[in-house]
């Protein structure tokens, strides 16, 4: 007679506990158990006691070898309705004493069974055992909506979705309590929107109107993603050494600016041409300025010329801080209206949240859950496929005639996107423009940062933190793919990797062969960097261009997603009424305001035991170690800043895209 112990864990969330019938069977190389009653699993959890853990026995005639899987069953208690229940994880101990962990980590429905992998993480184990596993493909499918847009998973509401990738109910509670607080019709003002994790509301409102200000922001602020050095003038920015010659500081010229590195320009070309939504009766006009800058002896970047539409003509001037008040403020704003427009569509949504879906479905697909990399990868897909499908279905729906449907309700989620210049289809176009110009190097900070030529500008503390941080991911990265992959043979010959690269490349990147993204895996150098900027792009730039929402968005002036008349097209025509009538109104405002505050798993966190190595345990604390001491650097710094730039301190990171 041979025993087994388990030892079952119930979640620690609202709700965890059932009162339903479970039953595990194991399963080895030498035979399986009985089904096997677990009496009252979850009972404590029910009555109050989260977290808790039951230990059982199982009998068997004899050893059944190596275990390979241990399923899980639940059927009804009774007559009572549906109680789920969330299973954390099963450990199992053998008769010759050694403890197998079983990772479970999600919600366990009525009739549902559940195989359960345990043991060390293995490549070459998970291809040669569980190939049509858990990575099924029926389960996890892609939905095509646009051919020029990432691809998604073909869920079209949430209760579609496989228990292990949705919420816990006491995250829905949360995020429907938030709702609830935030309902529009309830909103009189905008200030009576006030959440505790945001910082400079009030300072944006007072200083938003100043240069140095305006140029702070495209380093530090919602969008640090566009600016970058000019060594040359493109040819359609006619700006002549006369006009900036009194900005620059004395005795100096333009081409003495730039040829030491002083000059950046923001050059907002994708958005011309782009479709615009009609507006009372009329075409909405969005601006695809340029914007040149100087970072003067004060190390403040400030603006110096401003052009609001690409091709140079009589009726398009080029506007200078040395105009009246009104015009010089008035370029300024339609700059930040289409810069804000640009984040939101191409940074924030799709080059996070629709890059973090198509990682995550391409890993549930082609990784069992045995797989090394679908345990060190798992924390870092939490929520994402919920949030997506939850707000491209129920948070806001779209009440307008043009009805919002597969990706683009996503935007409803972050400025009600009907509500904006540009509205559905210039929404879709700027979206697709934007893949289209995405390159791999782009998505790598270190490699972006060079590329545009921001390496030594002063006070840009989203490069600063963002660099610590990149190398801190690589360095912990580096250390748990080197462990499963001690050679680059054995990345070439691991093929769920190359499937999973493969499918996102295709579902992704759309096959763009131009943009230096990865086909397969040659080496393990390259994994490593994929996975470092996969973690990078779903915490810390999720994290730099989504807390800053509120802090630069919610003044509406500062940076307004609805421009309602056309930027100027002349000088001297301008007054505080036109910039008035340029804003929404009060109510608009309040609609493109609204955001929603989701529980938070912070980056490092691991609250969930994936696995049972002692050295990859290691590997973890060093990475919290590290991240807990860029928290201090960073909290050292912003000490002594009047704005401090706090988006990327590990402590404001979600370890996924979660909202």
């Amino acid at each position: 007679m041979a025993e087994y112990k388990l030892e079952v864990t119930t979640g620690t969330m609202k709700y965890a506990g059932t009162m339903d019938y479970i039953h595990a069977t194991l399963f080895g190389t030498e035979g399986q158990s009985e089904r096997t009653e677990l009496d009252n699993v979850g009972f404590d959890a029910l009555s109050g006691m989260v977290g808790s853990t039951r230990t059982y026995t199982v009998k068997t005639t004899t050893s059944l070898g190596k275990l390979l899987l241990l399923k899980v069953e639940k059927d009804p208690f009774f007559i009572l309705s549906e109680d789920e229940w969330y299973c954390s994880k099963i450990v199992v101990t053998t008769p010759e004493g050694e403890a197998i962990l079983f990772p479970c980590y999600r919600w366990i429905s009525r009739g549902e069974l559940v195989e359960l992998r345990g043991g060390k993480g293995d490549c070459i184990l998970s291809q040669k055992l569980f190939r049509t596993d858990l990575c099924d493909f029926q389960i996890f499918r892609w939905a095509i909506t646009d051919e020029k847009i990432p691809h998604r998973i073909h869920y079209t509401d949430i209760n579609e979705l496989p228990a292990e990738v949705r919420f816990s109910l006491s995250k829905e509670h949360e995020i429907r309590f938030t709702r609830k607080l935030t309902n529009v019709a309830t909103i009189t003002t905008i200030t009576e929107i006030s959440f505790p994790i945001f910082h400079h509301p009030e300072y944006v409102a007072e200083h938003w109107k100043a240069d140095e200000f305006f140029g702070y922001q495209f380093l530090n602020g919602m969008n640090p993603s566009v600016i970058k050095r000019c060594s040359e003038l493109p040819p359609n920015f006619p700006v002549t050494e006369e006009m900036v010659k009194p900005f620059l500081q004395e005795g100096s010229s333009l081409k003495e600016e730039m040829e030491k590195g002083n000059i950046f320009i923001c050059d907002q070309k994708i958005m011309d041409n782009i479709p615009t939504r009609e507006y009372d009766g009329k075409q909405l006009q969005a601006a695809a300025g340029l914007c040149l800058f100087y970072m003067n002896q004060d190390n403040k970047l400030m603006p110096i010329a401003i052009q609001l539409h690409q091709q140079p003509s009589e009726q398009n001037p080029i506007f200078l801080p040395s105009d009246s008040e009104t015009d010089w403020l008035l370029a300024k704003i339609f700059v930040k209206s289409a810069d804000a427009i640009e984040y939101q569509a191409v940074y924030h949504l799709m080059g996070t949240h629709f890059l973090a879906e198509v990682f995550a479905v391409a890993a549930l697909r082609n990784f069992p859950v045995i797989h090394p990399l679908y345990k060190f990868l798992i924390p870092h897909f939490r929520y994402t496929l919920h949030i997506n499908t939850l707000s491209r279905t129920i948070l806001l729906p779209i009440h307008n005639t043009a009805k919002i449907i597969g990706w683009f309700s996503v935007f409803a989620f972050f400025s009600c996107l009907n509500k904006s210049t540009l509205g559905y289809e210039g929404m879709k176009e700027i979206i697709r423009r934007g893949l289209s110009e995405m390159t791999y190097s782009s998505l790598c900070l270190p490699e972006n940062i060079t590329a545009r030529g921001l390496e030594s500008v002063p006070n840009f503390y989203y490069r600063d933190d963002g660099l610590k941080l990149w190398n801190i991911i690589n360095s912990f990265v580096k250390k748990v793919v080197e462990h499963y992959y001690p050679s680059d043979n054995d990345v070439v010959k691991d093929t769920e990797l190359q499937d999973w690269i493969s499918e996102i490349f295709t579902h992704g990147f759309l096959t763009n062969t131009l943009a230096g993204f990865p086909t397969t895996f040659d080496a393990v150098e390259e994994v490593v960097k994929f996975i470092t900027m996969l973690i990078f792009t779903v915490t810390a730039q999720h994290a730099a261009l989504n807390n800053g929402q509120f802090d630069f968005l919610s003044w509406m002036p500062n940076a307004s997603l609805l421009t309602r008349r056309p930027p100027p097209t002349t000088k001297g025509q301008s007054s505080i009424e036109t910039i008035l009538e340029t804003f929404p109104n009060i109510g608009e405002t309040v609609n493109l305001c609204i955001y929603f505050i989701c529980l938070q798993v912070l980056l490092g966190a691991y609250t969930e035991e994936w696995f049972q190595e002692p050295a990859v345990k290691q590997m973890i604390k060093e990475f919290q170690a590290d991240l807990s001491n860029l928290t201090d650097i960073i909290a050292a710094r912003n000490s002594e800043l009047e704005l401090p730039y706090t988006y990327l301190s590990p402590t404001e990171i979600e370890n996924s895209v979660t909202i």
